[in-house]
């Protein structure tokens, strides 16, 4: 992250596109815009654009309200179309690895190498045993091709292509730092993919991309209370059609969010149990929980009492400086948990390969 200018951060979810530019100055990191624009249900679909125009539309509209005139990209995917795994090699060089590691990712990787992008990086080399550790990404690419021709569509330029799961470490280490030997585990609960990512010493011990978010709270509501899923999303995140000021949820609203909460906190526990049954430290020292559906406040309760860990919100802005006659203290405090994945990306430099 050392030269050339910040790329725009341009997070595309399942329900919102998030938008995000952050300058270096003297003092520090400097928020220059934030914002998010909602997405239709079913415009995009276990990571595939299904609507790309509705997508590039929504991009657009984020473009112009800021006049945002720098058009260097960072995006990122998720989902199960991503691979993320962690592999045992033989001590070699850069060079070395780089012409192997094509024929060392068919053995891991569920698809036709010739359809997939491959990323590689040496973590951990242990030179007493001749082995290193590898994290090896792949991604679809024609998932790749939909996502760039979006940003295309409407302007921009495509530099950089992350994975949501090193977005959200990337945030995480420029405003809270890794302390050694301490393990973190990164948790990004979006609209149909909650992220993990178990992190030692600022390196990737354990990914995981899980099939839930807050669209099963959602359709739950919308099913009991036969409403419409706008309606159901408003009644989700606290709030309800043509409230005003401080409300009582009904009572349906609070115990299907308070099940649902403990199913995706159930299921992440079970990551949890499978990760510490193939670590060979497998202590956690706390759990740091991010994205739209963290803004429900009894899920981070409910992810603290089932796993026994202390959990809380990321600020992804915590170390970041914020004009605030631009951005007013609750404003930032609100968009916090959406914004991880975005701030992540837009540390990313535009000279980046």
């Amino acid at each position: 992250m050392a030269k050339g200018k910040h790329c725009l951060g341009l997070d595309i979810g399942s329900s919102s596109v998030k938008l995000c530019v952050l300058k270096s100055t003297k003092r520090g990191l400097s928020l220059e815009a934030f914002d998010y624009t909602a997405l239709p249900p079913e415009t995009i679909v276990d990571g595939a654009l299904l609507n790309a125009s509705v997508v590039a539309d929504a991009i657009a509209e984020l473009l112009a309200r800021h006049k945002v005139r720098l058009k260097e990209t960072a995006m990122s995917v998720s989902g199960n179309t991503v691979i993320i795994r962690k592999i045992t090699l033989p001590l070699m060089t850069k060079e070395e690895l780089a012409e192997s590691i094509q024929w060392e990712a068919e053995q891991y990787i569920p698809f036709d190498i010739k359809e997939v992008f491959i990323g590689h990086e040496g973590i951990k080399p242990r030179t007493e045993q001749g082995q290193m550790d590898v994290v090896l990404v792949a991604a679809k690419k024609d998932m790749i091709a939909d996502y760039e021709g979006v940003c295309i569509d409407v302007g921009l330029k495509p530099r950089v292509m992350d994975v949501d799961a090193f977005a959200m470490q990337n945030a995480y280490e420029v405003n809270y730092g890794f302390v050694q030997g301490e393990t973190v585990v990164l948790l990004d609960v979006g609209n149909a993919v909650v992220t993990m990512n178990v992190v030692t010493d600022g390196i990737t011990m354990f990914t995981r991309d899980l099939s839930l978010g807050g669209a099963d709270i959602t359709e739950e509501i919308q099913k009991q209370l036969n409403i419409t899923y706008q309606e159901a999303e408003l009644y989700k995140m606290g709030g309800s059609p043509g409230a005003t000021g401080d409300e009582v949820l009904p009572h349906e609203v609070e115990k299907i969010i308070g099940e649902k909460a403990e199913d995706i906190a159930n299921e992440i526990q079970r990551s949890l149990d499978f990760y510490a049954a193939t670590a060979s430290d497998s202590r956690i020292d706390k759990i740091m929980v991010s994205g739209g559906t963290a803004a429900i406040p009894s899920l981070v309760r409910t992810i603290e009492r089932v796993s026994g860990i202390p959990a809380e919100l990321i600020n992804p802005f915590r170390n970041i400086s914020y004009d605030e006659r631009q951005f007013s203290a609750a404003r930032i405090k609100k968009l916090a948990p959406i914004a991880t994945v975005a701030v992540g990306l837009a540390l990313r430099r535009t000279n980046e390969s």
